[in-house]
């Protein structure tokens, strides 16, 4: 669905990447645009200029001198000579101080929270990585786990993640965090791991102070909820897993999976987050056939956005060794194992088992040839209706 944000006389056009005003068009560059997308999204919190260059220049090498002139070509295109709407701070950053509300339409009418409402705080890992961490609605904690690739902002702008994020948001607290190498946490780490997968879960949910949580993983960050939920039965109420797995592609005893692995990991040093890649194409034919060529742009661009090629082939290889087959016993959580019959990342089988395997696991099967359901197809309305009937339970 298209997404606007509406502040004083403004709306901002987050799939079109325009700013209106009063129903007009105006001029702003690429660059400008996405300053103030970042510093809006963030509204009420000091935004530093590091964070602005590490988000918007990743790995690129720029000076202050070109963020300067994007605020500034901001600030001129909203008349903020007056410095009203986005302020800076000085030694601090800058704040958009305008109040904002997103809207999520088919008709102008209906208005909803999600990014408006969005507040991103951040917490320690026990090896001293820095997470991210986006709170939204209220209610019965749920905290996602990271799947490949993410950032606390932008997902917001591909359609099957936007999508849940705010169902999900409409009916509880919903508490996200960039994985480490990702999005808005600290991006050069130097241990990549499911160990740190598990550290950094167990970081999120001690600095937050959560006595009882559910948890949903999706496709890798499944195995990291499964094996949380192992070891701490007294915390975690209830589990979600789409596109789930206990054992990861190195690990099934199969030579095509770690031949097709390895293949894999060529294309993706050569073609991340370029959608007119070898790579993008086939991620595409793997994760999301159904999915239309403007819903895999977007997903290029969340991947140039999250994480850099370097740290997306560390982490797909972690991934790649994953084994939890035997803590799948000790979870006494009741658990929804969802999967997409027709999954070409990973089979359908991968999910039969876990969820067999589970002691308190119901399995549904979805009709869908994506990895995870998208907006738009059959499986779409009956995906959210099995989360929302477990989580009523």
């Amino acid at each position: 669905m298209p997404q606007f944000v509406d502040f004083e006389r403004f709306r901002l056009d987050l799939q079109q990447c325009v700013l209106r005003r009063d129903g007009n068009a105006i001029e702003l560059r690429p660059k400008a645009f996405d300053v103030l997308r970042h510093l809006m999204v963030n509204a009420g919190r000091v935004v530093s200029k590091q964070e602005l260059l590490d988000t918007l220049w990743p790995g690129v090498v720029v000076t202050d001198d070109a963020l300067v002139q994007c605020v500034s070509d901001v600030r001129q295109a909203l008349s903020d000579s007056e410095h009203r709407i986005i302020r800076t701070l000085p030694r601090r950053g800058y704040l958009f101080a305008a109040e904002a509300a997103l809207r999520t339409v088919e008709s102008e009418a209906t208005l909803t929270p999600t990014l408006a409402v969005q507040g991103i705080d951040d917490c320690r890992t026990a090896d001293g990585v820095r997470l991210a961490i986006a709170e939204v609605g209220r209610g019965l904690p749920l905290v996602r786990t990271p799947t490949w690739f993410n950032h606390l902002e932008h997902e917001w702008q591909v359609s099957f993640r936007g999508g849940l994020y705010q169902f999900l948001a409409e009916r509880l607290r919903l508490i996200r965090y960039d994985g480490r190498g990702s999005g808005l946490s600290e991006r050069y780490v130097p241990e990549l791991s499911f160990d740190t997968f598990e550290r950094d879960l167990q970081a999120v949910v001690d600095t937050l102070d959560l006595p009882r949580y559910a948890l949903l993983g999706i496709s890798q960050g499944a195995p990291v909820a499964i094996a949380h939920a192992a070891r701490h039965p007294d915390r975690v109420s209830k589990i979600i897993l789409n596109g789930a797995f206990a054992l990861g592609r190195n690990k099934r005893g199969s030579q095509k999976d770690r031949e097709t692995g390895q293949a894999y990991l060529t294309l993706m040093r050569h073609g991340w987050g370029d959608e007119h890649s070898s790579f993008l194409r086939s991620f595409g034919t793997l994760y999301f056939p159904g999915m239309s060529n403007a819903q895999v742009r977007a997903l290029a661009d969340l991947q140039r956005m999250a994480m850099s090629a370097d740290a997306a082939i560390r982490t797909r290889m972690a991934s790649d060794d994953i084994d939890v087959v035997d803590l799948l016993k000790q979870v006494s959580a009741p658990t929804l194992v969802l999967h997409s019959r027709y999954d070409n990342a990973v089979p359908f089988e991968e999910g039969q088992r876990l969820a067999a395997a589970l002691p308190n696991a119901r399995f549904v099967a979805l009709e869908s040839e994506n990895h995870v359901p998208v907006p738009g197809e059959p499986a779409w309305p009956i995906f959210l209706a099995e989360i929302d009937a477990f989580l009523r339970e």
